[in-house]
C-alpha cells in the first residue's frame, strides 16, 4: 500500500484545498495531540488526520482515500477500546468537528452529529425533560456506541441505543451520500443497528427520545467476600424487578474520593443502580436491596446527566486500558466463583468487571430484528484493566486475560462488539452469530472492497 506520508506533495496540497476542516500531517505541531485517543495504550501513527467539519469534507476524504488506496480509520469520540478510530500510516477521518444536537419537541426526536459525545446530547435533551438511552460515561462518542448497540442505564426501560435509532445520514465507500431509515435503504438501516462502522460513515443520527428528567441512582457496595452470595441474589432479582429499575453488578476497588476514606483501596462487589420511575414507588422497590445489608450505599435522586457523568472524573482520557468481554446466559456457581477469585485480585484501583443486564425492553426485540444477536443473553459482561501508568500495562493486561479465561468457558460465546479489542475474524463471527451472513451480504453491496475495515470487521461475502 502506498502510504500517505510518501505521497506526492502536490496531490496532498490539492486535497487540502477540497477540505474546509484541517488536514493534520506528521510534520505538524499538533500531530501528536491529534492522534491521541481515550485509551492511552494505543499508540498509532497515521499518515494523515482529516479534521472534518461537514459532510462535504467526509465525502472528499473517502474519495481521496479510496482513489489513493489508503487504509482508512474513522474516529468519532475516540473511545474505542482497541483504538479502532486510528490506524498506522493511512488516513484518519475525524468527525469531531461535525457536532450539533437538534431537539424536535413535536415528536421528541433528536438529530445528533456524527462527532458528538453523549454528554453534549444529554445536556441538550435534559433541558426539554428528555433522554436517549446510551451508555455509562458521558465522554463516549455517539457514533461508536450507537453503531455497536448501546447498552446502558436505560436498557431495561427503553432498550438499547439502536432500538431508538430512527434514521441516519451516511457517506458510503463510493463517496455518495444516503439517508437510511425503515423505508429508505432498509437493509443498510438494519445493518448499522449493531453492525458497527462496516457500511459507511454516519454523519448524523436521528433518535427517539423519552420523557426523563431525574433518576434515583448510585452505588451499593458489599465486601468482596460476599460476591457469590450477592451475585446469586442479583441474578434472581434484577430480571424480575420493574423495568424502571436497572443496575449493573461489578467487582471493583474504591480508588479514593468521592467515596469515604475507610473504603479506599478495598475490593468490593457492587451494584450501580438507576431508577427511572415515580419517586414515591422507589422505597418499596428498593427494599430487597437494602435487605441484603450493603456495607455502603449512596443512592439518591439526581438529574439524569449526573448519573451519566458519575464516573467521568475517575476515567479521564489517556489512561491505559485493556478490555475483554463476553455474553452470559446465567451467573452459575462456576461464574460466581470466578468473579470472587479474580475480583479479589484486582491489580490496580481503576480495574474492574461489569455485568450489564439484558432484559426488559432490550430483550423484547427479536434476535434477527437488528444485528445484535444476543437478545436472549442475560448479561453483557466486560473486564477492564485500567491504570494511568504505562509501566503497569502488563499487569492489568494479564489480570484481564486470566479473568476472561476463567469465565469464557461458561459464557454464551460472543461479546458485545463495543467491548472488544482487535480480536480477529472468528470472534467477530461469534458475536453476530446467525446475523453474520446477512451482514456480509449487505457489506458486499455497500462496501465490496472493504474500504471500511478498521473496525470489528465483517468481510464482504464471496
Amino acid at each position: 500500500m502506498e502510504m500517505v506520508i510518501d505521497m506526492d506533495a502536490d496531490r496532498i496540497a490539492s486535497f487540502k484545498k477540497e477540505i474546509r476542516g484541517e488536514v493534520v500531517m506528521p510534520s505538524d505541531g499538533k500531530y501528536n495531540s491529534s492522534r491521541k485517543v481515550y485509551n492511552g495504550m494505543i499508540d498509532k501513527h497515521p499518515g494523515m488526520i482529516v479534521m472534518c467539519v461537514d459532510v462535504a469534507d467526509v465525502m472528499a476524504s473517502v474519495n481521496f482515500g479510496r482513489e489513493n488506496d489508503l487504509l482508512i480509520a474513522v474516529r468519532g469520540g475516540g473511545h474505542n477500546g482497541g483504538g479502532l478510530g486510528l490506524c498506522d500510516d493511512g488516513m484518519v477521518i475525524d468527525l469531531s468537528g461535525i457536532k450539533f444536537v437538534h431537539v424536535d419537541t413535536s415528536n421528541n426526536t433528536v438529530r445528533v452529529g456524527g462527532g458528538n459525545i453523549w454528554g453534549e446530547v444529554d445536556h441538550a435533551t435534559h433541558a426539554f425533560g428528555l433522554a436517549i438511552p446510551s451508555g455509562m460515561i458521558s465522554t463516549t462518542g455517539v457514533g461508536g456506541l450507537t453503531l455497536g448497540g448501546g447498552v446502558g442505564y436505560l436498557s431495561r426501560k427503553y432498550g438499547l441505543t439502536i432500538d431508538n435509532l430512527l434514521e441516519a445520514d451516511m457517506v458510503l465507500s463510493d463517496g455518495s451520500f444516503v439517508t437510511v431509515n425503515a423505508k429508505q435503504h432498509p437493509d443498510l438501516f438494519w445493518a448499522i443497528r449493531g453492525g458497527g462502522g462496516n457500511f459507511g460513515i454516519v454523519t448524523s443520527f436521528k433518535f427517539q427520545a423519552h420523557p426523563l428528567k431525574n433518576v434515583i441512582g448510585g452505588p451499593t457496595l458489599w465486601p468482596i467476600e460476599q460476591t457469590e452470595k450477592i451475585m446469586a441474589w442479583y441474578d434472581e432479582f434484577i430480571h424480575k424487578a420493574p423495568e424502571d429499575l436497572n443496575g449493573f453488578i461489578a467487582t471493583m476497588v474504591i480508588p479514593g474520593p468521592p467515596f469515604p476514606e475507610h473504603l479506599h483501596h478495598k475490593q468490593f462487589c457492587g451494584v450501580v443502580w438507576c431508577y427511572t420511575g415515580h419517586p414515591d414507588k422507589f422505597e418499596e422497590i428498593f427494599k430487597p436491596v437494602l435487605a441484603k445489608k450493603p456495607l455502603f450505599q449512596h443512592v439518591g435522586e439526581m438529574p439524569y446527566p449526573s448519573i451519566q457523568t458519575m464516573f467521568d472524573g475517575l476515567m479521564p482520557p489517556g489512561l491505559q486500558w485493556y478490555w475483554r468481554a463476553d455474553f452470559f446466559n446465567k451467573l452459575g456457581p462456576e461464574v460466581r466463583a470466578g468473579h470472587l477469585k479474580y475480583g479479589s485480585k484486582i491489580p490496580t484501583p481503576l480495574s474492574q468487571m461489569h455485568l450489564y443486564p439484558i432484559s426488559g425492553a432490550a430483550a423484547r426485540v427479536g434476535d434477527k430484528d437488528t444485528p445484535w444477536a444476543y437478545r436472549d443473553a442475560k448479561y453483557a459482561g466486560v473486564i477492564v484493566g485500567v491504570d494511568p501508568d504505562p509501566a503497569n500495562a502488563d499487569k492489568i493486561t494479564n489480570w484481564c486475560k486470566d479473568y476472561y479465561n476463567e469465565l469464557h468457558p461458561h459464557s454464551s460465546g460472543g461479546a458485545y462488539s463495543n467491548f472488544m479489542m482487535d480480536e480477529g475474524q472468528e470472534r467477530v463471527k461469534a458475536s453476530y452469530k446467525h446475523n453474520y451472513q446477512r451482514l456480509a451480504r449487505i457489506k458486499k453491496h455497500y462496501d465490496p472492497n472493504n474500504l471500511f475495515r478498521v473496525n470489528q470487521n465483517i468481510l464482504p461475502s464471496n
